[in-house]
């Protein structure tokens, strides 16, 4: 048996869960816990048991857990973009800022990096987030190259 004791704030901070949580994950018997003194006291024995439920796909209560479905899929991606001179490439990681800046939060977590490469004449974005946002930067992306009418 593992001789280690955690204290309910220490699982919660590991587990990334408000300590009230772990109570009452422990008042409900789904995490196996002994009182020493006011305290709660959690062997890393019963620790170890409660993650692996966790790990396994499912959820304290027994429940399959569910992936929210835009953390389901990442993409990442570098995009190297032709520009004619530095006012266009402005234009560009402006206008693709404001996509990012304003996407819906269905989207979910994403970032954009770009970078103005002056001697080779373009724009270099990197991309990294659901698939959705994935599928509008692209867009944008595409409006924003296509060649002017003349």
């Amino acid at each position: 048996m593992n001789g280690n004791y955690y204290t309910v704030e220490q699982i919660a901070e590991m587990l990334h869960m408000h300590p009230k949580t772990i109570q009452r994950y422990i008042r409900e018997g789904k995490l196996r816990a002994g009182k020493v003194g006011k305290g709660w006291r959690i062997t890393g024995h019963d620790l170890s048991a409660f993650m692996e439920s966790l790990q396994n796909g499912y959820g304290p209560e027994g429940v399959k857990r569910t992936i929210p479905q835009e953390d389901r899929v990442r993409v990442s991606s570098v995009v190297d973009i032709r520009v004619y001179d530095r006012e266009e490439a402005i234009r560009i990681v402006n206008t693709l800022t404001a996509v990012l800046n304003t996407k819906p939060p269905q989207y979910g977590i994403s970032s954009m990096h770009t970078q103005y490469i002056q001697d080779e004449g373009k724009v270099r974005v990197t991309l990294w987030g659901g698939i959705r946002f994935m599928e509008a930067i692209m867009g944008s992306i595409a409006v924003l190259t296509e060649p002017e009418e003349e």
